[in-house]
């Protein structure tokens, strides 16, 4: 007699019962993939869609079913959760579930990953250019273009996958294994998510648990002293001079000392003209691609070719007028105190547009830093009382302004532009870094931005 041979999980899929929990970007994307497998025992469940890729959203598990697959932003003590493990089936993030199908469509593809509060966006974009620019292919993917599975499907494998992730990924991880990877930073962020920021750490520092290299920069103190038990290896970078086993600047260049050839004492990755914008935290964020890269085995030259081709997305410290001496810059994407903390440092006297959902972040921390770069405080948004109390206290010379919601969000930032122009002189940023997220006012942060550069444009042909 033949022996029986133990089906492939790939094999097992077409025929597999499965719940799929969430029918945003990822639901969907697992949907259509297992759909293509020739799967129709699919069942979604969506708490505010009522159908996705035309199958209708369920409203209660089937009485039998052999796999669970959920979306990042399901908590893990939702009640759907919480009957799906009490029934004793197998439950898997979307990351995890496009892990196995990688070791069977592409099990000689490479993975890398970024985390962090901000700045994770960027640099796993960076780290797409420079392997644009190798003789490698790879895309980034993840918590930014297309899903994992998406990537991982592609019909011609990827040699290399950047995976951009959050903390809500991370959470729902544990079988994906990384060449290397980088916690970025970690602040105030998402804390209504996770019910506190020791929750909220410890899902970012997780990440360390899936490689044996990670690219650090110095001066996260979070990081830095949350990585001290790992025992993995630690590339530092910072913007001082790199020491052995380190990443650094040397005047106008980026410096490896940490993957250099034998024999080598330095090589230049890059230089600080290669990057734009190359305020502190964008050069840091080129720091972190390269070292990913170089960890890789991709060329400086590559590296250089690539950090130079590239350009960030809109509403990320986006140029978009200067008029009479008066920069007016979009930087939407900051949508929690971090990152509005890098742009407001970018800049020496700021007319600062803030406000909308604090999600949970403390505005103390930020004030008290970049308080002496602010010259006049613009607020909106459901929590800017929050922002108020924190100028009040630590910065109580910065006047504050005030502007309601209007008849719609655009007419909202036409007052909001207005007002700032009634203030600002020659030598003045007006910087919209709201340090809160968008959804009270506008859908999203790219709608802020757009309304944002569209008013300012406004302003600029009225004023010629």
């Amino acid at each position: 007699m033949g022996r029986c041979l133990k089906m492939s999980f790939l094999e097992s899929l077409s025929d597999s019962h499965i719940v799929i929990l969430g029918g945003g970007v990822t639901g969907a994307s697992v949907l259509r993939f297992l759909r293509e497998r020739g799967n129709s025992n699919l069942y979604i469940f969506d708490e505010k869609l009522e159908s996705v890729e035309g199958l209708s959203v369920s409203t209660q598990l089937p009485d039998s079913f052999d796999l669970a697959i959920v979306s990042p932003g399901w908590k893990p003590n939702h009640p759907l959760i919480s009957e799906i493990k009490q029934k004793n089936i197998e439950l898997i993030g979307e990351v995890d579930f496009a892990w196995r199908i990688r070791k069977e469509l592409a099990p000689n593809q490479k993975w890398v990953a970024v985390t962090g509060t901000n700045g994770k966006t960027t640099t796993v974009q960076m780290v797409e250019s420079i392997i644009g620019s190798s003789h490698f292919s790879g895309i980034a993917c993840g918590n930014v273009g297309v899903s994992v599975i998406e990537a991982v499907s592609n019909k011609a494998p990827y040699d290399l996958l950047a995976l951009e992730l959050s903390s809500f990924q991370i959470e729902w991880m544990h079988e994906a294994t990384f060449e290397a990877v980088s916690i970025l930073n970690i602040a105030d962020d998402h804390i209504d998510w996770h019910g506190s920021f020791e929750a909220y750490a410890n899902a970012k520092m997780r990440l360390l648990n899936f490689t044996s290299l990670a690219v650090i920069d110095t001066g996260d103190p979070e990081v830095v002293l949350r990585s001290t038990s790992w025992s993995g290896r630690k590339v530092f970078y910072s913007l001082d001079t790199p020491n052995l086993g380190e990443l650094g600047l040397v005047e106008n260049l980026i410096i490896d000392r940490a993957f250099i050839s034998e024999g080598s004492d330095a090589e230049v990755m890059a230089e600080l003209g290669d990057i734009n914008p190359a305020v502190p935290h964008n050069v840091l964020n080129a720091m972190t691609a390269a070292g990913i890269c170089r960890s890789l085995g991709i060329s400086y030259e590559a590296i250089k070719q690539g950090l130079a081709q590239f350009s960030p997305d809109h509403h990320r410290l986006e140029l978009v007028a200067t008029v009479n001496g008066i920069q007016w810059v979009d930087d939407s994407k900051a949508t929690n105190p971090h990152a509005a903390m890098a742009a407001l440092g970018s800049y020496l006297s700021v007319l600062w547009i803030a406000g909308g959902l604090a999600k949970g972040a403390q505005m103390e921390p930020l004030i008290k830093r970049m308080g002496g770069r602010i010259k006049a405080a613009i607020l909106i948004g459901a929590d800017r009382e929050h922002i108020e109390r924190a100028l009040k206290e630590f910065a109580p010379d910065v006047p504050v302004y005030q502007v309601d919601k209007s008849s719609t969000s655009a007419q909202l930032m036409d007052d909001v532009v207005r007002r700032a122009a009634s203030i600002a002189q020659d030598g003045d940023t007006v910087l919209l870094a709201p340090a809160c997220a968008s959804m009270d006012q506008f859908r999203s942060y790219a709608e802020r931005g757009e309304l944002f550069v569209a008013s300012v444009n406004k302003l600029v042909k009225n004023a010629s």
